[in-house]
């Protein structure tokens, strides 16, 4: 019975976590900012642990049926949490953070109250040191299990909804076990029995259906027909289609529309490449869709492409899809282009490769692991990858909507010695839209383009160096691995357009 107890403390905190780490997951892909959605999200649920703790010396009688119940009542809500959570998301007027709380704190209430509960069921059976050190080494046990297997394995191929529903299955499977355990000794095992059924029931019916809970809620959450979705270890990636227009969102954020990317693209490449006729090596870190690569393969004279995106998953489906690879022309194909798949912060740590031209083309810097691939830091090391003449191109959100935010990346890039020349252009699916072009030297516009292009014209180029009043210089702090300014600069910017 003490080992079964024992296992059970395994499993419990296997579940406990599980819910946390979902909560915290969902919350930062719907949210952003990851930081601060899983240290507010784990914040609320220890003290809400602590509650749980406080609360169970006045559960005095049953301890066993009490437990199991409690088990059931975790299993129920906690299963269901990241499936409530969307459709409050997607379906609901309820302010979403008041409900995330809400749950985090009563999941957090109850699985507070279980271990309290098992410790003393087992006090007749242990020594008070054997049993602390006993239960709270396989609660720690249970802990790294979830915290190993959640990112790696449950999150990319179960997903958030179905990852929540096994550790409900989990915790009845407990339930059950208890109730075994003490067969001889339960008044009204057999309504306590019940109550395991109809939640055994509920929940396993809520995994064979995530699939379209899942498909629902993204249906009514993007505007068009989702033609792919799925999770990966670092991202949420979804296509929609309406008529000919094809969209990418990431984490819910938009990364393209088809109908007006290569105005995006030819922007990002073409202002700074077609100024290097000699250019023959080119990086591009993020980017993983290949539209700027498709851009830089149009120049015959640049003999290879490293692309450095952190998602093996990205890079397939834009190697391999029919719909995206008519879009970016293949490129990812092209015997010219290698396709790394790595940080990459650490991938430039790691080289001792020189390129002529770098397109840095990440995501907005929305959180801190974003944030750090816009610091001087990261800039430092970029620019030792940097040919002596060479020309670096980094975008960095709208110099309209996010000023600040735009020139504080100006100011980071020119605080490690790099001469800077920002520039906007207009992308219908995002509004004005800033890039920054830096190297050891003066930028020098090119006199034409020596490819085809569907927006830049050599007369049309000068006016995007030139920026308005409402866009212009702003003061800003340097973006640094210690401070992360330009995620809260970020983050205040973004959130007044978005209110």
């Amino acid at each position: 019975m003490r080992h079964a107890l024992l296992v059970s403390v395994f499993v419990i905190a296997s579940c406990g976590l599980a819910y946390e780490l979902v909560a915290g997951a969902l919350s930062s892909y719907l949210l952003g900012d990851s930081v601060t959605q899983f240290s507010t999200v784990i914040g609320t649920y220890l003290f809400a642990m602590g509650v749980g703790s406080w609360l169970s010396k006045f559960i005095t009688r049953n301890l066993v049926g009490r437990f199991v119940q409690i088990e059931l009542m975790v299993g129920l809500l906690g299963g269901f949490s990241a499936a409530g959570l969307f459709v409050v998301f997607t379906w609901l007027a309820a302010p979403f953070k008041l409900a995330l709380y809400l749950v985090v704190f009563l999941v957090g209430l109850l699985v507070g109250l279980e271990i309290p509960l098992v410790m003393r069921i087992l006090e007749r059976e242990l020594a008070f040191k054997d049993l602390v050190s006993q239960v709270l080494t396989f609660d720690y046990l249970g802990a790294l299990a979830v915290s190993i297997l959640f990112p790696l394995l449950l999150a990319p191929h179960l997903g958030m909804v179905r990852t929540g529903l096994l550790f409900g299955l989990m915790n009845v499977v407990v339930a059950f076990w208890a109730l075994r355990l003490f067969r001889a000794q339960l008044p009204g095992r057999s309504w306590l029995l019940g109550q395991c059924w109809a939640v055994l029931a509920l929940l396993a019916a809520g995994f064979a259906g995530a699939g379209q809970l899942t498909s629902l809620a993204e249906a009514h959450l993007y505007a068009d027909d989702i033609v792919h979705a799925e999770s990966t270890p670092y991202q949420r990636i979804v296509l929609t289609r309406w008529r000919d227009d094809l969209r990418l969102f990431l984490n819910n954020n938009l990364q393209f529309s088809s109908h007006d990317e290569y105005r995006y693209h030819e922007a990002l490449v073409h202002p700074g490449l077609a100024s290097l006729p000699w250019a023959r090596r080119v990086l591009v870190l993020g980017g993983g869709d290949g539209l700027a690569v498709r851009e830089i393969l149009k120049y015959p004279g640049v003999e290879s492409v490293t692309l450095v995106d952190l998602d093996p998953a990205m890079t397939r489906l834009f190697s391999t899809a029919p719909m995206l690879t008519e879009l970016n022309g293949s490129a990812l194909n092209s015997p010219r282009v290698k396709v790394i798949n790595a940080d990459a912060l650490l991938w430039l740590e790691g080289s001792r490769e020189s390129f002529d031209f770098v397109v840095v083309d990440f995501p907005d810097p929305a959180n801190f692991a974003l944030g750090k691939l816009y610091t001087s830091a990261f800039y430092r090391l970029l620019e030792k990858r940097l040919a002596p003449r060479g020309l670096m191109v980094v975008q960095s959100t709208s110099p309209l909507y996010a000023r600040q935010s735009f020139w504080c990346v100006v100011a980071t890039l020119e605080s490690v010695g790099l001469k800077t020349a920002p520039y906007h252009a207009l992308v219908p699916s995002f509004g004005e839209w800033g890039y920054i072009l830096a190297g050891r030297e003066a930028y020098v516009p090119p006199a034409g383009y020596p490819v085809p292009t569907r927006f830049l014209t050599p007369q049309t180029t000068a006016s995007l160096f030139h920026f308005p009043a409402d866009m212009g210089p702003v003061a800003a702090e340097v973006n640094r691995l210690n401070n992360q300014v330009l995620v809260r600069y970020f983050e205040a910017e973004w959130g007044r357009v978005i209110r």
